[in-house]
C-alpha cells in the first residue's frame, strides 16, 4: 500500500513539476538578463500603454516593503481586457493596415484590420446656391456640394446669429462699427463684448474675432445679390460691400483678403482702405 502512495506522489509531483515550466532564472542575479517587469509595469501598461522598464545593473534586495501605491493581481486583471463576442471588433471590421487589439473568440490579441473603408469626407464643400443653369455641365445644372442646413440661421435672440452649417456665431448687426481699417476692424472684433453691439450672450473681449476669408465666403448665396447672402439670412444693416477678412496676402502682407456682399466676389488690397466687419466667434 505504500509502494503505491509513493508512486502517486511522485507521479503528481512530476506532473506539477511540469506545468510550472523552467524554474531556472534566465541569467544570474548579477547579470542584466535578469531582469524582469514589475506587477507595476504590467498594471500601467494596461491603463495607459506605458512601455514600462526593466532594472539596470545588478539584482539588489529591496530595503522596504511593497507600498500602498503597488496593485494586486486582482486589479491587475480587473483591467485586462476579456472576451467580447458581441460588440468585439474582427479584422474584417477595422480599416485595412490599421492595428488593434482583438478581444473576440478565434481573433485575440493584437491584429491588423483587413477592411477597405473609405474615411467620410470631414469637411464637405458646401453647394453654392445657384440652381438656375445657363449652359450644360454648369454649376447650376450640376449643383454639386453639401446640402445646406434646414433652417439655415437661427436667431439666438441676443444680438448673434448662428450659422447651422457651419456653426459659427455671428455679430447680428452687420454694420456696428462703420467702416474700419483692417487693423482696426481686428482690434474692434478682439475687443467686442456682452454690452456692445446689442449683444446679450455674456461674450467676454477676446471671444470675437474677424473672420478669415473661408469663414467669409461660406456666407455667400451665388444665386443672390446685393447682397449675395441666403434670403432666409437674419443679419441686420447688412452692406452690400466690402468687409474685411483676417486672411493677409502672403506674396503682398501689407495687403488682406476681403469679400464683396453686393455679388460674392473678392480679393486683396492694402490693408489701410477701410471696409466693413462682422465679427465671429467658434469655429474650430
Amino acid at each position: 500500500m505504500l509502494r503505491y502512495f509513493f508512486i502517486i506522489f511522485l507521479s503528481i509531483g512530476c506532473i506539477s513539476f511540469a506545468l510550472a515550466g523552467n524554474l531556472d532564472s534566465p541569467a544570474a542575479p548579477t547579470d542584466q538578463a535578469s531582469a524582469i517587469y514589475t506587477l507595476e509595469d504590467i498594471y500601467n501598461r494596461l491603463i495607459t500603454g506605458s512601455t514600462g522598464s526593466k532594472r539596470t545593473g545588478s539584482f539588489k534586495e529591496p530595503t522596504t516593503g511593497p507600498t500602498s501605491t503597488v496593485h494586486t493581481i486582482n486589479e491587475i486583471m480587473s483591467k485586462a481586457p476579456s472576451i467580447d463576442n458581441s460588440n468585439g471588433a474582427a479584422v474584417n471590421d477595422v480599416r485595412s493596415g490599421k492595428t488593434f487589439w482583438g478581444i473576440t473568440s478565434g481573433q485575440w490579441g493584437l491584429k491588423t484590420g483587413t477592411a477597405n473603408i473609405s474615411m467620410p469626407n470631414p469637411a464637405p464643400t458646401e453647394k453654392t446656391g445657384q440652381t438656375t443653369s445657363y449652359t450644360a455641365g454648369d454649376d447650376g445644372a450640376v449643383q454639386k456640394g453639401a446640402a445646406w442646413s434646414t433652417p439655415r440661421f437661427t436667431d439666438n435672440g441676443n444680438g448673434t446669429v448662428t450659422d447651422n452649417n457651419t456653426g459659427l456665431i455671428w455679430l447680428k448687426d452687420a454694420n456696428c462699427f462703420t467702416r474700419r481699417t483692417w487693423a482696426q476692424g481686428l482690434s474692434d472684433c478682439a475687443a467686442l463684448a456682452n454690452g456692445s453691439c446689442s449683444l446679450t450672450d455674456g461674450s467676454q473681449a477676446g471671444d470675437w474675432r474677424l473672420p478669415n476669408i473661408k469663414e467669409l465666403k461660406s456666407l455667400i448665396d451665388y444665386s443672390k445679390s446685393l447682397p449675395a447672402l441666403p434670403s432666409s439670412h437674419l443679419f441686420s444693416n447688412i452692406q452690400s460691400t466690402s468687409y474685411w477678412s483676417s486672411t493677409t496676402l502672403s506674396s503682398n502682407t501689407d495687403n488682406a483678403f476681403y469679400i464683396n456682399l453686393d455679388y460674392g466676389s473678392f480679393e486683396a488690397l492694402s490693408k489701410t482702405n477701410s471696409y466693413y466687419v462682422l465679427p465671429v466667434r467658434g469655429g474650430q
